[in-house]
């Protein structure tokens, strides 16, 4: 058994940290929401009760909280500690953190994680970067969060890595989706298919498009036949932009992933009925949020509030420990 320190309870956090305590390991939480499942109210409580060397797992938006976060422990922190970055963080802002903490002897490990809200049971996909001593550290939380099996593990590369596999398959996510998607519209718009549910679950079996999202798309069409219910709206993730932004970088084509992204644009100005199941499929795999065809929204995993903040500048005296404060607004995810 190990001791890992988890900051960020919220949907995704919460279930990890859930999943390891079932995998026998121990974990000290902390959030800066006094009604989550903490068990310690400061970050400086967290680093004194994990023994070292020390693994902290940062989940909390990407962006200016974890950047916030990542500072605050690298003053608390010491030589041969590790900090873990589970978000959806950019993997440049991973190779910055890595070279911030270097000097003082803390290991940084990006880790894309793929899973949303059926990682509890199912497990999480987990797609890390950093140095091999530090991955080696994080390797027996990583062998519980992970699906049973020999894959859904996988250090990528150096720091950075793992963050940008996870950007390139949130990518293909998109063009997955866009064509599932479209091609249930196309049916939708037609009286030739009488039971268009019904195809789609035939699909599930002896077809070579079956997959977890078609299967999460017949759950979707059980719940709401037609999806009536759901306006056309789909948001976009910053990953699925950068993906598209580092083929342009590096002259690499991606009509496919690019022409779904900017799907997701158009859905913004019209109630397009394959962005209504682009919103299902979302809301399925990861709980994210979803807009009713009255116009009000659900809250999800990318609503504001929706996972735990991050210690700001004004709210966190770092040599009392005490980080205070609300819940940040994440970005979408």
């Amino acid at each position: 058994m190990a001791t890992l320190g988890m900051i960020g309870l919220g949907r995704m956090g919460g279930n990890m940290a859930e999943r390891l305590r079932r995998g026998g390991h121990e974990v000290v939480g902390y959030d800066r929401s006094a009604e989550s499942d903490r068990q310690v109210d400061s970050l400086q409580a967290l680093v004194q009760a994990l023994p070292t060397p020390r693994v902290v797992w940062v989940m909390v938006p990407a962006g200016r909280p974890t950047y916030d976060t990542v500072d605050a422990l690298a003053e608390l922190l010491g030589p041969g500690d590790v900090v873990v970055d589970g978000g959806n963080s950019r993997y440049t802002d991973d190779q910055r953190h890595a070279v911030d903490l270097e000097p003082k002897g803390i290991g940084f490990v990006d880790c894309g994680v793929s899973g949303g809200v059926w990682g509890l049971t199912e497990g999480y996909a987990l797609m890390c970067g950093g140095k091999a001593e530090d991955v080696a550290k994080v390797q027996p939380f990583f062998d519980v969060l992970k699906p049973a099996g020999d894959s859904g593990f996988v250090h990528a590369g150096a720091v950075g890595a793992g963050h940008f596999a996870k950007m390139v398959h949130n990518g293909i996510e998109y063009g997955l989706m866009q064509a599932y998607a479209e091609g249930w519209e196309l049916m939708m718009a037609t009286d030739v298919v009488t039971d268009v549910p019904a195809v789609i679950a035939s699909w599930q079996q002896g077809t070579v498009i079956r997959s977890w999202l078609l299967d999460l798309m017949v759950n979707a069409l059980r719940e709401d036949d037609d999806l009536s219910g759901l306006r056309g709206y789909a948001q976009d993730s910053g990953e699925g932009r950068w993906t598209v932004e580092a083929a342009v970088d590096h002259a690499v084509p991606l009509p496919v992933i690019t022409a779904a992204l900017y799907a997701r644009f158009s859905s913004r100005q019209d109630d397009s009925p394959a962005m209504k199941m682009i919103a299902a499929l979302r809301n399925q795999f990861g709980g994210h949020a979803v807009t009713a065809a009255a116009g009000s929204t659900e809250k999800g995993a990318d609503s504001p509030g929706a996972d735990a903040g991050a210690p700001t500048s004004a709210d966190a005296d770092v040599s009392e420990g005490q980080v205070r404060g609300e819940a940040g607004t994440p970005p979408e995810a």
